[in-house]
């Protein structure tokens, strides 16, 4: 039960999610303590307090960081009171404002931003939920927190009340503030602490302290949620990510860091953003080290060709004129916008960067971004993805990428890898920010082996490939380069390429203007002569051996692409695969046996036979799915049958027909990522909709 004032009862939030100590929560509690948070805390809180996530965990940090059930509670109750005495909710503004005038003064918690008088030389201070305007502020806060000036930021803050005897002078005044942060970092004693955790551990720890639960993330989908923290350790670097929506890009840069700003990207103008000229009032990117531009695709919206040109200056040269005078700035910019085309569809019709406004479709403004994330292999947020696991106070880890931007990692691959292919200066600049960005990130004390050296670098390699190759498309003045880099240790060269580039071949290809064969329908010959009868028949080609490939997080994939061919006129096949185990797998199998009834011709069948293991602790209930299959198939094109199979060495999985072919799959089935289910969701309709996981599949015929 909650209370009158929707407060939630600590029981309720405690129990509501509740959070089974993982091993892993208990070695970051016991290695970083009274540095982290159990991250559903944080979000019980949050529907009561419309705050940024570091002010919760500021809090939370001071009295929950434990994992002793009874402390936490008591932390929780703490919490709950220091913020139902002390926030303040704008639809109480007058009650608060009416307690301090009461007690003469009161604590609040409220975003405070602050202007200069230019009149009376002295600066003011306007509360955010408050509703109290030209406050009289110390310069001691504003010399000592400048960020007030630009953008405001959330305080702890003694207010006081006092009638003045000058009735044009303020009643309202400033005894002390105090922003929400963490006080202290010691770098050194975190990088001690960090070498206490294995790479795939910190992955946990640093999703679990962005609020996400590593179990559902691959390895590459931990890569593309980490690189939106790149702009808060890497200074002057430029990223940009364009996607569906629903897939929490903007939420690091609204919630996670004290650090960094969300601005609407229709909503910024070049007095704001770098140097009002009337005033001589530096703008956003003298304040903050990461500034992100949300909602920025859209066609529709005005842009100032001016600030373009300006931010394209900025970001080259890190410099910005005010008049004749030069002056330069860290901030990082981070561009998050919406697609509404596939990436099939762009590739083949346009190029990744047309959802944008026209004058930002610029070659020169584009060639300064140092990497793109494909934003559509991202996962759209679910609850299921959230964690409540244990991870840092944001503003913890906050606080230390902001000390690791003083540091250099672009070399750090040297050692182990060199670039052969001719890239541009601009390109090397990109793909080496990134690689340094990451690496201060997973591994911030340098200690990577040449294998997780050589990951980071590919990944940071296709990022910048991604922006080179979409230039292409617009401006035929910029040369193609490749982007390969070779092995110290066997001296194998490897050249990086994107997944879109792999799964969508005959689109990948740069192209400045349609191609006529385009405007033709399918199957219509180059020509102008008529069709043959040959060619005016479809003719399939004979599946052949080979070996493919599925890049992890791509779309696109289905059972029928992979293996209808190869199982076309097959009256046996028989599945080998030990994990077929779990509801969702016996889903998957369900829809194999689908794919197989739509090829059988009307009259025949095909048997299909599973050899399987079973694990009767986790699943009770896979013999009565298996059967479940049977009954279902029973009377149509496939006769469904299966076995268990006890060998405690079988774990290879494969498919083999009596036509001779055998299909190895390191993931068996199991080739898909969770994904939306529900009577709507096109991923539970269609394959090809959902994001994969990575897997490889032979094909051999035996």
């Amino acid at each position: 039960m909650t209370s009158e004032d929707n407060t939630p009862d600590p029981a309720e939030i405690l129990s509501a999610e509740p959070s089974t100590l993982t091993e892993l929560d208990r070695k970051i509690v016991e290695v970083f303590p009274g540095l982290v948070v159990r991250k559903d805390l944080t979000k019980g809180l949050k529907q009561n307090a419309v705050v940024p996530t570091y002010v919760l965990e500021y809090l939370l940090g001071q009295h929950c960081a434990t994992d002793d059930p009874e402390v936490l509670k008591s932390g929780l109750e703490s919490v709950q009171r220091i913020l139902a005495k002390h926030y303040v909710h704008r639809n109480e503004a007058a009650l608060v404002r009416s307690t301090i005038k009461e007690k003469g003064r009161h604590k609040v918690i409220d975003k405070l931003t602050v202007d200069l008088n230019d009149k009376g030389g002295y600066y003011e201070a306007e509360f955010t939920n408050l509703g109290l305007k030209k406050v009289p502020v110390s310069e001691d806060f504003v010399r000592r927190y400048p960020k007030l000036l630009v953008g405001g930021i959330w305080c702890i803050v003694d207010a006081t009340y006092e009638v003045p005897e000058d009735p044009k002078a303020s009643a309202w005044h400033i005894d002390t503030l105090k922003p929400i942060q963490v006080a202290k970092v010691d770098r050194e004693e975190f990088l001690a602490a960090r070498a206490k955790f294995t790479t795939d551990e910190w992955l946990g720890v640093l999703l679990q302290s962005i609020g996400l639960n590593p179990e559902h993330f691959s390895r590459r989908a931990k890569l593309m949620a980490l690189v939106r923290l790149v702009p808060f350790c890497e200074r002057n670097y430029n990223l940009i990510e364009l996607g569906p929506k629903g897939t929490g890009k903007s939420h690091i840069y609204a919630e996670f860091s004290p650090h960094g700003i969300l601005i609407s990207g229709s909503e910024v103008s070049s007095a704001k953003l770098f140097v009002n000229n009337s005033n001589g009032k530096i703008g956003l990117v003298g304040f903050w080290d990461a500034i992100c531009f949300d909602e920025f695709a859209g066609k529709d919206k005005k842009v100032d060709k001016g600030l373009v040109d300006i931010m394209k200056n900025y970001m080259a040269n890190r410099s910005f004129s005010r008049g004749i005078e030069q002056l330069s700035a860290e901030a990082s910019m981070v561009f998050m916008g919406n697609t509404k085309k596939s990436v099939a569809y762009m590739l083949k019709h346009s190029h990744f960067f047309d959802q944008l406004p026209d004058k930002y479709i610029d070659s020169a403004f584009l060639d300064r971004l140092h990497a793109f994330s494909p934003g559509w292999e991202v996962s759209p947020v679910r609850n299921e993805l959230f964690t409540s696991g244990y991870g840092f106070i944001v503003d913890y880890l906050a606080e230390i990428l902001k000390h690791q931007r003083t540091e250099d990692f672009t070399s750090a691959y040297k050692d182990h890898l060199k670039i052969v292919s001719e890239v541009s200066t601009r390109d090397q600049t990109g793909f080496e920010k990134t690689f340094s960005g990451l690496m201060k990130v997973i591994y911030p004390n340098a200690e990577a082996t040449a294998e997780e050296v050589e990951e980071l670098l590919q990944f940071s390699m296709e990022c910048r490939r991604r922006v080179r190759e979409h230039i292409l498309r617009i401006d035929d003045t910029f040369k193609r380069h490749d982007f390969i880099f070779r092995r110290a240790a066997d001296n194998k060269e490897v050249t990086v390429i994107t997944p879109e580039e792999i799964q969508y071949p005959a689109f990948a290809a740069p192209r400045l203007v349609p191609n006529p064969d385009e405007a033709r329908d399918e199957g219509e010959p180059a020509g102008g002569d008529e069709p043959s009868a040959a060619a005016s028949e479809p003719q399939e080609a004979a599946p052949e051996t080979g070996h493919v490939v599925v890049p992890e997080n791509s779309k696109g994939w289905s059972y029928r692409r992979l293996f209808a061919d190869h199982l076309k006129g097959a009256s046996e096949i028989t599945i080998r695969d030990p994990y077929v185990r779990m509801f969702f797998q016996a889903r998957n199998l369900m829809e194999f046996l689908q794919m197989v009834h739509d090829l059988v011709d009307e009259g025949d069948e095909v048997a299909v036979h599973l050899v399987t293991q079973s694990d009767p602790d986790s699943c009770v209930k896979q013999e009565e799915n298996l059967n479940q299959l049977v009954d279902t198939f029973t009377g149509s094109k496939v006769s469904f049958s299966w076995e268990f199979d006890h060998n405690p060495n079988f774990h290879a999985r494969n498919i083999t027909t009596d036509t001779g072919w055998k299909i190895t799959m390191d993931r068996g089935l199991d080739i898909f990522q969770k994904y939306e289910t529900g009577p709507f969701s096109l991923e539970q309709a269609m394959q090809e909709a959902r994001l994969t996981r990575g897997v490889e599949v032979t094909y051999l015929k035996v």
